[in-house]
Parts: structure tokens; sequence; C-alpha cells
């Protein structure tokens, strides 16, 4: 056995798992607000009623946490590729 790290045994750093688990959140969370939408609608909801409580807030999560957490899958890969090269540099 050795005791070097190959690149794809390159340790998983706490951000990468912060940012991981946070695209995910958002990404699960925008899902489910967008079916809890087509739900309303399906309970026959109107634009008058989608206007007031939480409805403008489960409206605004897909339009703005979906890319969000696109964004952060993309900086995660990113960030793996270039920590995986530099790994391999070293070696």
């Amino acid at each position: 056995m050795t005791t070097q790290n190959s690149p794809s045994e390159v340790p998983v750093r706490r951000v990468d798992r912060i940012i991981a688990f946070t695209a995910l959140t958002l990404a699960v969370l925008s899902v489910v607000c967008f079916f809890t939408l087509f739900a309303g609608s399906a309970i026959g909801l109107d634009e008058h009623d989608f206007g007031q409580g939480a409805w403008p807030f489960i409206a605004v999560i897909p339009l703005y946490g979906l890319p969000f957490a696109f964004a952060l899958i993309i900086v995660l890969l990113v960030m793996t590729f270039i920590r995986k090269g530099r790994a391999a540099k070293r070696q």
C-alpha cells in the first residue's frame, strides 16, 4: 500500500461539502415549490390568491433557487478539477 494519495483520492474539504449540500438543498426546495405552485393552480387558486400570503415567496424560490444551485454546482466542479489537477502535478 502506498502512502501517497492518487488524484482520485484527494480528500474532500469542508467548503466542498457545504457548497454541495447548499446546492442540493436549493434544488430540492425549488422543485418542491415548483410543484406546490402547480398544486395550487390545480386546486383552483387564481391570480389574486397567488399574490397574498406565502405564495409570492413560494413563487420566487424556483426563479432564483435553481439558477443559483446550478451556479454552485459549476463552482464545485471547477474547484474539484483545480484541486485534482494540483494534486496530480505534485506526484
